[in-house]
């Protein structure tokens, strides 16, 4: 056996059931190998698009993602989706060939561009094949992306060496005496869960209901609580006018598994100024990074949460029944009132994200791209639990929302694929249609098209400069989907959307494009505190 074919088989072995990528010369014998062992290739049309396929694969399926990509190029090309894994934490390995000769077209410093990135470079050897394969397995399951080099020449020798037993992750005792003492003395508590808590929902929400804590996550984590009364929704940036004033009357935050970083706590301002701050992580490094803290708790998440549960007394906390009134009546942004600015020409995003949130099935998972519109369908767009929400937005890239979708849609194949873009991230990534179409996935792909990079319009605009450079002729995007096999629909006034009710009652034998002409009149409401942060 060749190493080439010994490291498909390795992984297939050790659990991957999906890979994708684009196939080269260089990277086709161990892509087939995977694919001979048990796992589903999923060819992309850009290996930007197919690593963060593999990236929103690993975040809502709970597996290891795995891309592979040919030598040089292959990897270039896929550099921002490996960077927003890496940022984010995604376990995933990146098969990479690897030409080692420096007169070599293909030869760049690989190992150089995934540390450059955050990831983990590493390097496949003929005699340890196996035993390569195995530490990228367990250095991605602890939350890292790997990129595993693959020379073109070794990959031709044959392999030497067994597959090891890979250890099995054990929780360790956390003391958790000084966030206790916190939780005991505090009577507006909230928890503020991150993507590290993503597997710890039922022990927080326990934890929550015991010491009389409100519950919000990070934008990542939307869903997390989905359901529960005493929940905010999101803090930061996309929090409603009620989240902002609950979390900014907190006596005490504790992020679990959570940065709190700017965008999460708004710079800050969500931290009332006699607010304490306590932050777990299985991170020791995490602890702190953003702000100081009155208590840090390296550990699990869910074995804080259940170790506090023992030592903490119960206690009413937030939970009021008055704050449980003002969260029944004006906890989601559609509570919130609005005058509509559609004037039949171009429809609110707003009024469009609510009518969309009526229409679609509940049981969704919903992707979203970067931009001026992405607070819309992140705080309208009703989502099941936390594997409904797929945000990849830790490097701010535009141009993923059809990718990570794609990638959501595979791992979670029994809900409804809804993604949302706007026209610049759409246009940027609109080869990836084909693969949807290709792929047969039921995909409702929503563009929020203002003609234009939106959140440059409303960010330079209001200072007098010139905005040519980032605004652009209208776009027939939904006859372009038409073109790629999709369903196209248009629309400019919320009636437009009958060709959506008439889609869902059909058979969904192929995606629908919808072409939303919105209104750009003024940035959307967390635009401007964003752009603080640059």
């Amino acid at each position: 056996m060749t190493v080439a074919e010994a490291v498909g088989k390795a992984l297939a072995q050790l659990g991957v059931d999906h890979v994708f990528g684009v196939v080269g010369s260089g990277n086709f014998h161990v892509t087939n190998a995977l694919v001979a062992g048990g796992a589903r290739f999923v060819a992309a049309r850009h290996e930007g698009g197919a690593a963060t396929m593999a990236d929103a694969y690993a975040r809502t399926s709970g597996k290891l993602g795995v891309l592979s990509v040919h030598q040089g190029p292959g990897l270039t090309n896929a550099m921002t989706g490996i960077t927003e894994a890496a940022k984010s934490g995604t376990p995933l390995i990146v098969l990479a060939a690897e030409a080692t000769a420096r007169r070599s077209n293909f030869f760049v410093d690989q190992a150089s561009l995934a540390t450059a990135v955050g990831a983990v470079p590493l390097r496949v050897r003929a005699e340890s094949v196996y035993e390569d394969v195995a530490r990228a397995v367990r250095l991605a399951r602890e939350n890292r992306t790997v990129l595993l080099n693959l020379p073109l020449d070794v990959q031709r020798e044959p392999a030497a060496g067994t597959l090891p037993d890979l250890p099995v992750a054990t929780r360790s005792p956390v003391d958790v005496t000084e966030l206790a003492s916190l939780l005991a003395k505090a009577q507006r508590p909230v928890f503020v869960a991150g993507r590290g808590s993503r597997h710890a929902a039922a022990e927080l929400a326990e934890l929550a209901s015991h010491c009389g804590a409100l519950l919000a996550t990070s934008a990542v984590a939307n869903g997390l609580f989905a359901g529960n009364p005493w929940s905010v929704g999101i803090s930061g940036g996309f929090a409603t006018p009620l989240a902002v004033e609950l979390i900014t009357g907190a006596d005490l935050i504790v992020g679990f598994g959570c940065g709190l970083n700017m965008w999460t706590m708004r710079h800050g301002t969500l931290i009332g100024p006699d607010a304490r701050v306590a932050q777990v992580d299985v991170n020791p490094d995490a602890i702190g990074a953003h702000r100081p803290v009155h208590v840090g708790v390296v550990g699990d998440v869910g074995a804080v949460a259940e170790a506090l549960l023992d030592v903490v007394a119960p206690a009413p906390g937030y939970r009021t029944a008055e704050v449980a009134a003002r969260l029944a009546k004006e906890g989601r942004w559609r509570d919130v009132p609005f005058t509509d600015e559609s004037d039949g020409d171009r429809i609110d995003p707003r009024t469009l994200s609510i009518r969309l949130d009526d229409l679609l099935p509940a049981d969704r998972v919903v992707g979203v791209d970067s931009g001026n519109f992405m607070g819309y369908p992140s705080g309208y767009l009703a989502v099941p639990d936390e594997l409904g929400f797929c945000f990849t937005q830790a490097f701010q890239s535009i141009g993923l929302g059809l990718a990570t979708t794609i990638g959501a849609a595979l791992a979670q194949p029994h809900r409804l694929p809804v993604a949302a873009l706007g026209d610049g991230g759409a246009l940027m990534s609109i080869a990836d249609l084909e693969t949807v179409v290709r792929l047969g996935l039921p995909m409702v792909i929503v563009v929020y098209n203002d003609a234009g990079y939106g959140a440059e319009v409303h960010h330079f605009g209001p200072q007098g400069h010139v905005l040519d450079t980032v605004r652009f002729p209208d776009t027939d995007i939904a006859a372009i989907g038409r073109g790629f096999g999709c369903d196209g629909l248009t629309v400019r006034r919320p009636e437009d959307l009958t060709g959506l009710t008439a889609w869902l009652a059909g058979a969904r034998d192929k995606p629908v494009v919808i072409d939303a002409k919105v209104t750009a009149d003024h940035g959307s409401w967390w635009l401007e505190e964003a752009f603080q942060g640059h």
